[in-house]
């Protein structure tokens, strides 16, 4: 998907009427998997990660665009999901080896350092990321952060239940029927637009997301992606012991948590990332819910372009 024209108000307020920038696509070899790859704009370099654990980078497009007039962006699908699924088998897919993936993709583009975005799941990768490989990285920004904890994630099935009981009782319904089972597109579109129906502000951006990942759903890319998600909440979530918070606490590198006010995960989840980083800020936008950068492009471009602009870049030995 490219870009086109885009007429709206630029970080500063003004108005403006953009091209596109040319978008280059590869792919990259990461052994027993080809990644593919989405490169646009120019200027410092910025990664970006994309949610699910089970989707891919099209979701976040076109409205992530919006930041390469300032920015190099890098996208790329996880092992296994999107375009770059061909010959890979959900059980060699791990949190390892997406953290290995990320890695190989910073080698790939020659990068010495470079700022992460993750959005929703993209900010689990993001911060294994940076635990390890603190001296890559310049930024986070962490965009309407998923769990970093197991104890987040039980409060965040606990808030759904409590909050939204109706709504859980449907999905489970879809989601036992044999289409849902077989990667049917309607069916797991059908399910997807009661899960996602809370996590936006307005419905005019709900009714566009969903668009979107209709068109893009085919039954063995769902399946295929599913399971891989089912791989990865055993690495993570499942996992009785999973706590990044504790770690969190030795990350020197400058923070930007963002979320909206109409978030549907729990706040407390994007304050315990920002309380246990030392040097983080959260930014919590107006009229905005968990996919900011839809819902609120202009506030999310200003203050990544502040946060950018305030902060010295992280130098680790």
């Amino acid at each position: 998907m490219v870009f086109g024209i885009c007429h709206g108000l630029g970080p500063n307020g003004l108005l403006y009427s953009q091209q596109s920038a040319a978008v280059r696509e590869t792919h990259i070899d990461v052994g027993g998997a080809e990644l593919y790859a989405r490169e646009v704009g120019k200027g410092p370099p910025i990664i970006v990660l994309h949610g699910g654990p089970d989707f891919d980078q099209s979701y976040l497009l076109p409205e992530m665009d919006r930041l390469s007039d300032l920015y190099h962006l890098i996208y790329y699908d996880q092992r296994g999901r999107g375009k770059s699924a061909n010959n890979v088998r959900p059980e060699d897919v791990t949190l390892a080896s997406d953290i290995a993936d990320l890695e190989k993709v910073r080698q790939y583009f020659h990068l010495v350092y470079l700022t992460l975005l993750g959005h929703s799941w993209g900010t689990v990768i993001a911060l294994e990321y940076a635990l390890k490989y603190p001296q890559r990285v310049s930024h986070l920004i962490l965009m309407n952060p998923g769990p970093t904890s197991r104890d987040d994630y039980i409060e965040l099935r606990k808030d759904w239940l409590e909050k939204r009981p109706e709504a859980m009782a449907q999905r489970k319904a879809i989601a036992e029927t044999a289409a849902y089972k077989e990667g049917d597109p309607e069916a797991v579109t059908a399910y997807y637009r009661i899960h996602f129906k809370p996590a936006f502000a307005r419905t005019e951006n709900y009714e566009k997301l969903i668009a979107r990942m209709h068109a893009d759903f085919t039954k063995e890319g769902v399946l295929k992606a599913r399971a891989v998600e089912d791989r990865l909440m055993q690495d993570t979530w499942a996992k009785p012991d999973f706590d990044l918070l504790p770690q969190l606490k030795t990350v020197k590198i400058p923070t930007l948590v963002l979320s909206g006010d109409h978030e549907f995960i729990p706040a407390s989840s994007a304050e315990h990332i920002a309380q246990a980083i030392p040097n983080s800020q959260l930014t919590v936008l107006k009229d905005c819910g968990h996919f900011t950068f839809i819902e609120c492009p202009i506030p999310v471009h200003e203050a990544i372009d502040s946060f950018v602009a305030g902060t010295s870049p992280a130098r680790h030995k």
